[in-house]
């Protein structure tokens, strides 16, 4: 886990060289500055989460430093360092929003114990916003399959995941990408910090580059306070970027210099910040064809492309669909009623192409649970195109069907597979984004 990041502000060099001595820690980096002036310069440059300033500086007030440090670094608190004669302006720092303050001469034992408890207010922060952003620090979960493919997915997480290198994963939607980047993080030495995700897909074109690297005060109309981006919010942890193949053109060649200089800047900043992130990115597309029709930069494929996870459809590893069930059953059922599948529904199963692969068996199965008679789940709990039921739908005694019912049952599959994007729906089909939305009507299928 990155450490926790200290500025002292002093103009006295003996406090600076104390600090620099005897407040440094394997958790804790101490960095000092002279002036208010070197202070803000700093702070444009890099992220601090704990400011001890002294309230007298050679080019300021003290108090008056306060506003400008927090519009940089917003998360920041800041304890202040008074001399005899200043401590009304300590407490009147603290009404202003100062953590605390300390006496000179120092009190080591004393600030060494505010700076950690100032720390823990500024994760605590943190966590709050992600929270707040839908992001949650769960348990990863387990990757399930006794497969050849998940085995030796298991033992390329296993070696990837202690190294800082950015990991690529792929596979059709719903085959578990996610759990796969949440194992990643889980198995790192970053398993204790954040672990951010976001779809990319879901970020609107105009806003992008602001909700991913942050803005400053007056940077846009709207703009009323300095805002983190998901970039500084993932400090120390991992940001997980899914369906990366959908990210704008324009904001790619952005991404690929944070990779390569682990820098980026706020929206309406001028001075770059550094950034400790572990970067893991996903998507269902074939970044290789993306990259030659010219949607997706030739610089960021060959950077994405350093460590490639592939995670192979649920029709071509059948061997874990009754692990799968079992699990999936254990998470859905209630703990006093367990739910059981009877071998001929596991047989459905079993046959069945899954082109919504793993998420496509979970929401089969919670179907089912409300759907079934009892806790032995039968047949007549699943969808048709499972059972192969299709007697009622027009097929004759061969179970040949009508053709527009061949066609209903392909594009609703076609829809699962993506996960109800239409776009992507479309474009897999060969026909139009409107072509669909009129079958999808027609068919009952919204």
């Amino acid at each position: 886990m990155t450490p926790m990041r200290v500025l002292v502000i002093d103009d006295e060099a003996s406090i600076r060289k104390l600090a620099e001595r005897e407040l440094a820690a394997a958790h804790r980096r101490i960095v000092t500055a002279e002036s208010a002036l070197a202070a803000l310069a700093m702070a444009d440059r890099e992220t601090f989460d704990v400011i001890v300033a002294d309230i007298r500086l050679p080019d300021g007030d003290g108090l008056d430093l306060l506003p400008s440090l927090w519009e940089k670094l917003p998360d920041a608190e800041i304890i202040m360092i008074t001399g005899y004669g200043t401590v009304e302006s300590a407490l009147k720092a603290m009404k202003l929003g100062a953590y605390d303050y300390i006496t000179k001469p120092f009190n080591l034992e004393r600030l060494d114990v505010v700076l950690d408890k100032a720390y823990e207010r500024v994760c605590l922060k943190r966590q709050n916003r992600r929270l707040l952003q839908g992001q949650k620090d769960t348990e990863a979960p387990r990757l399930v399959g006794r497969s050849e493919a998940i085995r030796r997915i298991v033992k390329l997480i296993e070696k990837v995941a202690p190294h800082d290198t950015s990991v690529l994963i792929t596979g059709e939607s719903g085959t578990g990408k996610d759990v796969v980047a949440r194992n990643i993080h889980a198995m790192s030495r970053r398993a204790k910090g954040p672990f951010i995700v976001k779809n990319c897909a879901s970020l609107q074109k105009d806003l992008l580059r602001s909700e991913l690297f942050g803005y400053v005060k007056g940077a846009f109309t709207g703009a009323l306070e300095t805002r983190e981006g998901l970039v500084s919010l993932a400090e120390g942890g991992t940001l997980f970027l899914d369906e990366i193949g959908d990210m704008p053109l324009e904001l790619q060649g952005a991404l690929l210099r944070l990779l390569e200089t682990k820098k980026f800047r706020r929206v309406g900043e001028q001075q770059e910040r550094s950034v400790d992130v572990r970067f893991v990115f996903a998507t269902h597309r074939d970044l290789l064809a993306e990259m030659r029709a010219g949607r997706f930069h030739e610089a960021l494929y060959h950077r994405l492309n350093v460590f490639h996870l592939h995670l192979p459809p649920l029709r071509e590893r059948r061997e874990d669909i009754p692990l799968l069930v079992e699990h999936l059953l254990g998470l859905l059922s209630p703990p006093a009623h367990p739910y059981r599948l009877a071998d001929e529904t596991l047989a459905h199963l079993m046959t069945y192409d899954w082109p919504g692969n793993v998420r496509e068996l979970k929401n089969v199965l919670e179907r089912c649970l409300i759907l079934s008679e009892s806790t032995l789940i039968l047949p007549q709990s699943l969808p048709r195109e499972l059972t192969g039921d299709l007697r009622t739908h027009g097929a004759d005694q061969r179970g040949c069907l009508p053709l527009h019912e061949v066609e209903r049952l392909h594009i609703q599959r076609a829809l699962a597979l993506f996960s109800g994007n239409r776009s992507d729906a479309a474009r897999a089909l060969g026909i139009s984004r409107k072509t669909l939305y009129r079958k999808i009507k027609a068919y009952g299928l919204e």
